[in-house]
């Protein structure tokens, strides 16, 4: 199929979800369709909306990169956020969920300032505005590698085409309509992939061809990079899946605690089983082209060089309904923080429901523009999801566990905790240039920092307490 044959399907394709994101977005009325899609997600459509948030551009371009240069190593990308959303599961949760019809919270941020304070609340917001743009933009370069490579368009205006279709339609509807787009997104997506693998590799001449490659030792194994490579990967991934503020507002639009547990619960299966897939493809692009110079072209090289013009054209609206789903999964945590965190929160707290709408769908479209800015000036997608996910862990996972579980954590303890953990992860990250110490990488060592802080606060506040009883 010739370049603007790809550009036409996938013009066609990406129309198709902004109509019918704006015919969904009629039946938005209120913040609290929006935000939590009036807390009427069945399993089914819980499931949906979570394994679209998950399988987005480190999922595919990203890992099928590190399929490339790594070998079945790469599995732990995917299988680690797999391992994230059984935590969230069957954990973390089913009790925020309670928390969250009980206090009618509509972000994260709620039930920090209920827990803690109005203070907390805003530290993690500032951080997560700051980090949800660089996993927007790890998004919205994904697209620009696919159309550089299928259709020759630069990237920038891969980047832009991606910007304005997600904002299009995310700005209209919030969660209720991008649950409904993401059943026809994951459809789109598992019927590509598990058909595109098994196709590729037979391109290739099958599995003697595959492991007749030239590769480094321990290629085909999936600890192949090593015990520090795969905690590098377990800490990273694995607990942006059970404590990100996007995907916990998702869980509070599920109709109750069953539908928490099942659809959140079935989305990390697959997503363990769909954990090869990118892996294998990516060996599969160094069987059929080894002299690839950059690793986050190799998803795109297969789909134009290895793939019938039909299974290609699938496959690309494939990988495009992953990117999309995962950007508005990031409209959706930066909008939503925006108009609750920020402008409720701090600017305007007599805002009514009908301005709160209004500004939160204003600041998507903000969002989306700056995210498109960021993408075009960002390297790789592997560069701006990293930076995310371990910013996100070390600030938010010490605190929101210690408020779930625990009772005498208290604000100025999470702020401290806050504070420590992004100084020790930013000290490490430039003095040992991203190495870390050992098996440490920065991140583990922000949140070891983050932990032991948090235990001496919750120490010290005992020690005053029991001298306050004994005086």
């Amino acid at each position: 199929m010739t370049s603007s044959g790809y550009v036409a399907i996938l013009l066609a394709y990406a129309g198709g979800l902004v109509a019918l994101g704006l015919y969904l977005s009629r039946r938005v009325h209120s913040t609290k369709d929006f935000f939590v899609a009036g807390r009427q997600l069945p399993p089914g459509l819980i499931f949906a909306t979570f394994l679209a948030a998950n399988i987005g551009a480190g999922s595919t371009v990203g890992a099928t990169g590190r399929g490339f240069s790594q070998g079945m190593s790469a599995v732990w990308w995917v299988g680690s956020a797999g391992l994230g959303s059984l935590v969230l599961a069957f954990f973390v949760g089913p009790r925020i969920y309670r928390l969250a019809v009980a206090h009618n919270f509509l972000t994260v941020g709620d039930f920090l300032e209920m827990r803690y304070s109005r203070a907390v609340r805003l530290f993690l917001g500032v951080t997560l505005w700051l980090g949800c743009l660089f996993i927007l933009a790890g998004q919205l370069i994904a697209i620009a590698w696919i159309l550089n490579v299928t259709a020759g368009l630069a990237k920038p205006w891969g980047c832009a085409l991606g910007g304005v279709v997600v904002a299009a339609y995310f700005s209209a509807g919030g969660l209720r309509t991008a649950a409904w787009l993401h059943v026809i997104q994951i459809a789109v997506k598992m019927t590509g992939f598990f058909i595109a693998v098994p196709w590729a590799l037979h391109a290739i001449g099958g599995w003697d061809k595959l492991h007749a490659i030239a590769a480094p030792p321990g290629y085909f194994s999936p600890v192949g990079v090593g015990l520090r490579g795969v905690l590098g990967y377990i800490v990273i991934f694995i607990a942006p899946f059970f404590i990100s503020p996007g995907l916990i507002q998702r869980l509070y639009g599920a109709r109750d605690e069953s539908a928490v547990r099942k659809g959140v619960g079935w989305q990390a299966v697959v997503l363990l089983l769909y954990a090869v897939l990118p892996a294998l493809m990516g060996m599969i692009a160094r069987a059929a082209f080894p002299a690839l110079a950059n690793p986050e072209l190799a998803l795109p090289t297969v789909l134009r060089e290895l793939l019938p013009w039909w299974l290609g054209a699938l496959l690309l609206a494939a990988v495009f309904s992953a990117e999309l789903s995962a950007g508005d999964a990031v409209l959706f945590m930066l909008s939503t923080s925006l108009g609750k965190d920020l402008y409720k929160s701090l600017l305007n707290p007599l805002a009514g429901e009908e301005q709160l709408l209004r500004v939160t769908r204003w600041a998507s479209v903000a969002a989306g523009v700056f995210g498109t800015a960021l993408a075009m000036v960002l390297p790789t997608v592997a560069d701006a999801l990293t930076f995310f996910y371990g910013l996100l862990t070390v600030v938010l996972m010490v605190p929101l566990l210690a408020g779930l579980y625990l009772k005498s954590p208290t604000s100025f303890a999470a702020l401290i905790t806050m504070s420590v953990s992004v100084i020790v992860m930013l000290a490490a990250q430039f003095l040992t240039a991203g190495a870390g110490i050992g098996i440490f990488n920065p991140v583990a060592l922000g949140i070891g920092a983050a932990a032991v802080t948090m235990g001496i606060m919750m120490a010290w506040k005992g020690m005053i307490h029991g001298r306050h009883i004994s005086s």
